[in-house]
């Protein structure tokens, strides 16, 4: 039981949990945001462009019961919305990601390139150390 509780905690205090849970949280904010911003700005424009529909209150009664496709319609620009910025961010994140990775692999080359250059000059005083002995 102890290892349980303790494979738990790690897993429970890994960073990757913590982001995650920092972006689910900061997600429902940004999706508030997203929804306001079609619900109060997009869709009553739209509504205009169309002859001053209200899509929210769009619907189709059959029999007893109603259908509120206008909600859907709703929903569909925003979820349309919320994945055309996080795209924009997750592509804004990977591009910064790469950039970091080809910085690093050039300071990697350089390392690499100076301790060659080292080893160089190592081994030319070795051959001129040699030379010197078999002269003398």
């Amino acid at each position: 039981m102890k290892k349980f509780i303790s494979e738990f905690k790690e897993f429970a205090v890994k960073g990757n949990m913590l982001d995650l849970a920092i972006g689910v949280i900061i997600g429902g904010a940004f999706n508030t945001i997203v929804k306001s911003l079609v619900d109060d700005c997009f869709m009553p424009a739209v509504g205009m462009l169309l002859g001053g529909h209200d899509f929210s209150k769009l619907s189709l009664k059959i029999g007893e019961a109603t259908i509120t496709y206008g909600n859907l319609i709703q929903n569909i620009v925003n979820f349309l919305i919320t994945a055309f910025c996080l795209f924009i961010f997750v592509k804004g994140i990977n591009s910064l990601k790469r950039k970091k990775e080809v910085e690093e692999a050039e300071e990697a080359t350089a390392e690499e390139e100076s301790k060659k250059a080292e080893d160089i000059v190592l081994l030319e005083e070795i051959r001129d150390a040699l030379k010197e002995l078999s002269n003398k």
